[in-house]
């Protein structure tokens, strides 16, 4: 091992809880979120030697990422269809119930966004990244990163609102 491989290695295990937050945000289910985030790394891990020093670690294996998600779309003949994710029901009747009930309809939400869309949420909104370094991971203009965003928040706030609407 070299030297210079060992600090990448050291930076890619801190980033691990980014990484699984922005997998989390995209997949919607635990198990495809650890293997991508596997897949990630280990590709990362691989290539190591075409990470370029000076740039941001978080936004070449966030591009990684985004890439191993759309080739497992792709790849997939059908897809896997829940109607609430295991740990859905693990607050049920404690008293932040509501809280979890909220949570679990933005989840439900941002589900019900397109790909495109889900990926600008996960990469802005959830993950925080600047809208250069976005559109940097997403390999598309500045331009139609922050149009996609607008949509995506449109069409998140049109969700919520009909969903608010159908539960009072």
């Amino acid at each position: 091992m070299t030297a210079t491989a060992r600090p990448i290695h050291q930076d890619i295990a801190a980033l691990l809880p980014r990484l699984r937050r922005f997998a989390r945000t995209i997949t919607f289910h635990r198990e495809d979120a650890d293997d991508l985030v596997q897949i990630a790394v280990e590709r990362a891990l691989g290539r190591s030697e075409q990470w370029e020093e000076g740039t941001r670690l978080d936004s070449w294996i966030f591009r990684i990422m985004k890439n191993a998600w759309i080739d497992e779309v792709r790849a997939r003949t059908r897809r896997d269809r829940l109607f609430a994710p295991e740990e859905a029901g693990e607050h049920v009747g404690d008293e932040s119930a509501e809280a979890h009930q909220q949570r679990l309809a933005i989840q439900k939400a941002v589900s019900l966004l397109s790909d495109e869309h889900r990926l600008v949420i996960g990469l802005v909104l959830v993950e925080g990244l600047p809208y250069k370094e976005a559109a940097e991971v997403l390999e598309i203009p500045m331009g139609t990163l922050t149009s996609r965003l607008v949509r995506a928040r449109t069409a998140l706030q049109e969700i919520l609102s009909e969903h608010a609407r159908v539960t009072r």
